[in-house]
């Protein structure tokens, strides 16, 4: 059973939208916030230990309502069902879409195929507890019988992307294994990681789903060719002590040396931007031990719970999927900013632009027709106060409007209180300044009271800022490898509502397969 195909904007609900959207355009937050003393804790949602706050957006409760039509409308729940069921909902691919299954902690059947697939998973997670120990624990060692000190990862996409954000989100957590990674076919690069590692005691992880990825490949050669060059006085035969894949094409993996024990299973209903669950994560275990993987797992499996369960009014990624199209359709806004607190989750915008964009970059409808109506967002985005020194004054002061998505914590990790007090003093008063903004008679008294009354007349139109501007506050108790699981979660689903709204498969990426095929001519020629 596929997905339903439903132009969104052929539904009644698109058509009260668009005409709700005509009376509101210009409707102003602090009106809604005068109107409703009760206003943030009606646009309020919580999970755990998330908090959405979305009371700072263009919306009244009207719109929200319109906004539930539309997705149930679109028959968002029987899309739900499916996605979680086995269906092969990746119909261009001929594929299921089951990442959600990697992080399963039910007991129950999902079958592919006819097959329950749950038996694999389960396997996979053994083998990646045993030998993540195993390498931690200096019980594996690397060909001249020295312990592990470095690991290497060799992949691209989301075979690199995935594991790279959670390494760093959750670096506070790791060992004393040292991780780096490999993806960009840049030889520079490539050299610069080599050159400060001891082949005796680096263990490389080459990720890659067909092993014949241009880039991947490329950059593993290279890595051979270093580990056997003379110098080392290694053999082919010592590879298999210091090389494993995360790989389907077994008989490549194999001709590349490496041992039967070291290859890892991926498997073709999970897409390589929603793989970090698998053992395509076998780095982040690895670097944070397994236990901590699994309970990154175990927070992603709550937030699965939560959206398949929960009642769309009170689900936090169908409402954030709901007003992105609010903002993408009918203000026709187009991107999105993501602005993480904390500097650990500074490779999450990236890793959110190929979650999102490769996903819903689309303009054919499931019916295999051109769409008439904006679909993807172009996701953009920096750490907290760095990214106010850069792109915030086109947020603020710009001729576009451009939701921001703020992610806080309430505790940090190391206890600095005073830092702290004034990074979370400035993710409440970024979303305070794009709502209320600064009006032309409080930028006069202001400068009169600094003193700069002569000033007034010249500065004056450059100091107001119009407000109005809408975001989202998620704030979150701490980042802890489960509240990550969850967020990451979140923000798949927030992705595949946008989808099946949107009536586009989300789950191929031709677009990403043309620039490498004529790269190819481009090398033949």
């Amino acid at each position: 059973m596929t997905l339903k195909n439903i132009n969104p904007t052929k539904t009644e609900s698109w058509k009260k939208l668009q005409a709700h959207f005509n009376e509101i355009q210009s409707v102003q937050m602090k009106s809604l916030f005068q109107k409703d003393n009760n206003r943030k804790e009606n646009f309020t949602l919580t999970f755990d230990d998330f908090t959405l706050d979305f009371s700072k957006n263009r919306i009244t409760e009207e719109t929200l309502q319109y906004l539930l039509n539309l997705a149930n409308e679109s028959e968002l729940q029987d899309a739900i069902q499916k996605y979680f069921s086995g269906n092969k909902i990746n119909v261009t691919e001929d594929r299921a879409v089951l990442h959600t299954a990697l992080r399963n902690q039910n007991n129950n059947t999902i079958k592919v195929d006819g097959e329950d697939v749950m038996p694999i998973v389960k396997e996979s997670l053994v083998k990646i507890n045993t030998f993540s120990d195993s390498v931690i624990n200096g019980a594996f060692k690397g060909f001249s019988g020295k312990k592990i000190t470095d690991i290497v990862n060799i992949g691209i996409g989301g075979s690199d992307l995935g594991p790279r954000m959670v390494v760093e989100a959750l670096h506070y957590y790791k060992n004393h294994l040292t991780t780096h990674f490999i993806s960009n076919i840049d030889g520079d690069h490539v050299t610069e990681v080599l050159k400060n590692l001891n082949p005796e005691t680096t263990l490389f992880v080459i990720v890659s789903k067909t092993f014949t990825t241009q880039e991947t490949l490329t950059n593993a050669e290279t890595v051979k060719k270093w580990f056997l060059s003379s110098k080392f006085e290694t053999t082919t035969s010592d590879i298999k002590h210091n090389f494993v894949a995360v790989s389907t094409n077994l008989p490549k993996v194999k001709e590349f040396g490496i041992a039967d024990k070291n290859i890892f299973t991926m498997w073709n209903w999970v897409g390589g931007r929603y793989s970090l669950w698998s053992a395509v994560g076998l780095s982040i275990s690895l670097a944070i031990g397994f236990d901590n993987f699994n309970t990154f797992l175990k927070g992603a499996f709550s937030m699965d719970e939560h959206f398949k369960n929960t009642p769309f009014e009170k689900n936090i990624p169908v409402t954030l999927a709901l007003l992105s199209i609010w903002y993408n359709n009918f203000f026709d806004t187009e991107s999105e900013v993501v602005i993480p607190f904390t500097q650990y989750l500074e490779k999450l915008p990236p890793f959110l632009q190929q979650l999102s964009m490769e996903s819903n970059g689309k303009s054919v409808d499931r019916n295999g027709e051109k769409v008439d109506y904006q679909t993807g967002n172009i996701i953009w985005g920096n750490t907290g106060t760095n990214a106010q020194h850069a792109f915030m004054q086109l947020v603020h002061q710009g001729t576009k409007i451009i939701p921001v998505d703020f992610i806080g914590f309430e505790e940090s990790l190391y206890g600095l209180k005073d830092h702290h007090e004034k990074l979370m003093a400035n993710f409440a008063a970024q979303a305070q300044a794009l709502y209320t903004g600064k009006t032309k008679e409080e930028v006069h008294l202001d400068m009169k009271f600094k003193g700069d009354s002569d000033k007034i007349n010249q500065l004056l139109p450059f100091k107001i800022f119009e407000g109005n501007r809408p975001s989202n506050s998620i704030l979150i108790k701490k980042l802890t490898p489960k509240n990550l699981g969850v967020l990451i979660a979140l923000y798949e689903h927030k992705t595949f509502v946008q989808g099946v709204i949107w009536n586009i498969y989300s789950f191929d990426q031709f677009g990403v397969e043309l620039g490498k095929e004529l790269a190819n001519k481009f090398l033949a020629s």
